[in-house]
């Protein structure tokens, strides 16, 4: 029997290669130190399964010479550098590692932490490299009766709460997407209320990068902060405005930052390194010596299982070619998965059950759009850390009830699907269809009838059905510098009615609350897709 063949396209830890090596199913080529043009054009044409870190871009030309891989192993979390699409078009699954390096991120926080409120790498520096011996320059502060502020309780962010207690700190935590027995069995409060976290001592966010958390501690969420705040981020660049931070840090109002990420990297001119009161890391969160072997040994793992088509571990798309799907088919389940993000954004809330109902052939594909509702509908709060393998087993994991329906169709459209997401305090419904093969579209939320295109940055405001409300919503975000691309209306027999508006550019708080003080607003909210 032949050989499987594995290429390892960057370093890992040797710990990976051995098992790889040791497979007498397996024969690696370990083409870390290869020219890129030559792995790309002379070596990646023999792969059945690859292994890439951060150096090598799964790219268009990647994928053209990847014509026998059929796996990719991107050995870490990120999978910035990978065509997650183009894969899937080629049926060609796309796997990351997304836990072994969470010890190795969870103490880097507490280094970040303890380090700002002791300021230790100045003492070290003055002592050390000034020859300075000054005891009273470097007065601290202690971790333990300080309030910490958790944004994000998975499973970094729950561990830095468990090391935060062990310091006798008082720590509560912000994660609209978990059940609160998650915090509360481990003594730490939970709150569903922003402005908690804002009022403690110190803050750090564990969350992934999505639109929802880009940039979420901004100028005004720090202006509310106490004065002497202490901030940490060793998660993602760009979730706290680097501008505000860099603001705050001036001004005085943050006391100390502890920073490992970045908006952009290298940062090596970053502004925020010549201040004084900042520890800064270069995005060493999965630099351990334990986490890299960890990292290796579950890549190489994975890429075994893969060769072998055992299994698909932490698998990122589904490991299908959409040339063996009929035609009308993919659209769907695109717009099923849009369909659940929408939803889980609109109501931003712990989940306790998706129903997905499908009418006409579509139906024979149900299993498929569960799955992919249930992918959308987490990713919100999940980010990378959700695929389609998964999905069904997070959920279940977490209390979540699936329901896949299939009815007869009795609706006028040839197929037609539709997603009841029910949180902690609130249910949305979302129905679709698609017209001509590709052209998706939202028809119905809630009891309104739309026709909605599901695409780019959307305000939805629910109002009293009274004269010159479209205008005040319109006055309001053109007043915002704010360009509406689409209006779509419905109206219901109860006197209500819901604006779904697109918008070119970024929906601020800003304007969320300027709409939620107009006198015939019930409600507003928004998402991007």
């Amino acid at each position: 029997m032949s050989k499987i063949t594995v290429v390892v396209c960057d370093h890992i830890h040797q710990s990976g290669l051995d098992l790889l090596a040791a497979d007498p199913m397996i024969e690696m080529i370990n083409a870390a130190d290869e020219p890129k043009d030559k792995l790309v054009t002379e070596i990646i044409p023999l792969a059945d399964v690859t292994i890439t870190r951060s150096s090598t871009d799964v790219d268009e030309k990647f994928l053209e010479y990847a014509t026998k891989t059929k796996a990719i192993v991107r050995a870490g979390v990120g999978v910035d550098n990978v065509d997650i699409d183009g894969c899937s078009k080629r049926g060609i699954v796309v796997m990351n590692v997304p836990t072994a390096n969470t010890i190795a991120a969870v103490e880097l926080t507490m280094t970040h932490m303890l380090s700002c409120v002791r300021q230790f790498p100045y003492a070290h520096n003055n002592l050390k490299l000034d020859r300075v011996w000054r005891r009273q320059d470097w007065y601290g502060t202690e971790l333990k009766d300080k309030k910490l502020g958790i944004i994000g309780f998975g499973n970094i962010g729950s561990r830095v709460g468990i090391r935060c207690k062990a310091f006798e700190m008082d720590v509560i935590a912000y994660d609209p997407y978990i059940d609160p027995t998650k915090a509360t069995n481990l003594d730490i409060g939970y709150t569903t209320k922003f402005d908690d976290i804002l009022d403690c001592d110190i803050i750090t966010i564990h969350t992934p990068k999505n639109t929802e958390t880009v940039g979420m501690i901004g100028k005004a969420e720090i202006a509310r902060m106490k004065d002497g705040v202490i901030l940490i981020n060793c998660a993602r660049g760009g979730l706290y405005d680097e501008e505000a931070l860099l603001e705050g840090l001036k001004s005085g109002k943050i006391a100390m930052a502890g920073i490992d990420v970045f908006n952009k990297e290298p940062a090596t001119d970053h502004p925020m390194l010549d201040l004084n009161n900042v520890t800064v890391t270069p995005h060493l969160g999965a630099n351990t010596k334990e986490s890299q072997r960890n990292i290796a040994i579950q890549a190489a793992e994975q890429a075994i299982d893969a060769a072998k088509g055992i299994a698909y571990p932490n698998a990122l798309n589904l490991p299908i070619k959409e040339n063996e799907l009929p035609d009308y088919v993919r659209p769907f389940l695109e717009l099923v998965q849009k369909m659940g993000h929408l939803s889980a954004q609109v109501t931003k809330n712990t989940v306790k059950s998706i129903k997905v109902t499908a009418k006409g052939d579509i139906g024979n594909y149900i299993e498929s759009l569960g799955t992919f509702a249930t992918v959308g509908v987490l990713a919100e709060s999940l980010g990378d850390q959700i695929n389609y393998v998964n999905a069904e087993f997070v959920a279940k994991e977490r209390g979540i009830e699936i329901d896949k329906v299939v009815v007869p169709n009795t609706s006028g459209f040839t197929n037609k699907i539709k997603i009841k997401l029910t949180t902690q305090n609130s249910t949305i419904t979302i129905a679709g269809t698609v017209f001509d093969e590709s052209v998706q579209r939202i028809i119905e939320i809630d009891d309104y009838d739309l026709d909605v295109e599901p695409k780019g940055n959307m305000i939805f405001f629910r109002n009293t059905d009274t004269p010159g409300v479209i205008g005040d919503v319109g006055h309001i975000i053109a007043g915002e510098n704010l360009n509406i691309s689409d209006f779509r209306l419905g109206r219901d027999q109860k006197g209500q009615a819901l604006a779904v508006v697109r918008v070119d550019g970024k929906i601020t708080k800003e304007v969320i609350q300027k709409l939620s003080e107009l006198k015939a607003c019930i409600s507003v909210s928004y998402a991007n897709i």
